[in-house]
């Protein structure tokens, strides 16, 4: 009907013709390809099986106060018996040991004190890059406070430390401990993943000098005087 439709043949590109269109503009610098992170998630499923962890992929810790946490946990330390909210050093009374939280190589993928949008002003841990179903392992002893999902910190344990510290493990993916357990170092806490408000598998490690949250301290800082190195 003369509405200048070109040929099949002319109108079209065959997938070589496109292939090598795309090489020229990417050589040329007229192309840009770029690839979306993906959205915080509030489980991990959305990542992919470890055998695809790379890394060199940035795994980006988002959590922040999370008032309904900061409340169960309040509620939760209320509730211990008597005896697990004094003399908790029992289990190993003359110094107490410390070791890592993890038994294999993990690469730090944010540091403690990074600033930022957290409402402590700063990243209030340090993230320690693994593939999701790393174990996780106490730092040392103590008494769990709350092992549960816990809001921005998707599943997570927190562990009131012989020292009236209190170290949290955060982003798991399966938790291996129960509420008012007695653990002692080493003990597997869990295993890694990417739960609540995070970009991918991690464990986010954060130690408290009180319960609140913004009463943090540096980690490295805190397990280097105990004879234990993260970086």
């Amino acid at each position: 009907m003369g509405y200048g439709i070109d040929s099949p043949r002319e109108a079209g590109t065959t997938r070589r013709d496109a292939l090598g269109l795309a090489a020229g503009l990417l050589a040329g610098g007229a192309l840009t390809v770029t690839t979306a992170a993906p959205a915080a998630a509030d489980d991990d499923e959305w990542f992919a099986p470890e055998e695809a962890w790379a890394p060199e992929a940035e795994d980006w810790c988002v959590a922040d106060f999370d008032e309904q946490f900061e409340a169960d946990l309040a509620a939760a330390e209320a509730a211990l018996p008597v005896e697990d909210s004094r003399g908790l050093g029992a289990l190993e009374r003359p110094t107490g040991r410390y070791t890592r939280p993890l038994r294999r190589r993990y690469r730090v993928t944010s540091r403690y004190g990074v600033r930022g949008n957290w409402a402590a002003g700063h990243h209030t841990g340090i993230d320690l890059g693994v593939p999701r179903g790393t174990p996780v392992y106490a730092v040392t002893s103590g008494v769990v406070v709350l092992a549960r999902w816990s809001g921005a910190y998707g599943k997570a344990v927190t562990v009131r430390m012989p020292d009236k510290r209190y170290v949290l493990f955060a982003h798991l993916s399966r938790i291996s401990v129960r509420q008012g357990q007695r653990i002692r170092t080493g003990a597997r806490i869990g295993y890694s993943g990417a739960t609540g408000r995070a970009t991918g598998p991690h464990l986010h490690l954060e130690i408290r000098a009180r319960r609140g949250y913004g009463s943090d301290i540096n980690p490295v800082s805190y397990l280097a005087r105990r004879g234990v190195r993260l970086l």
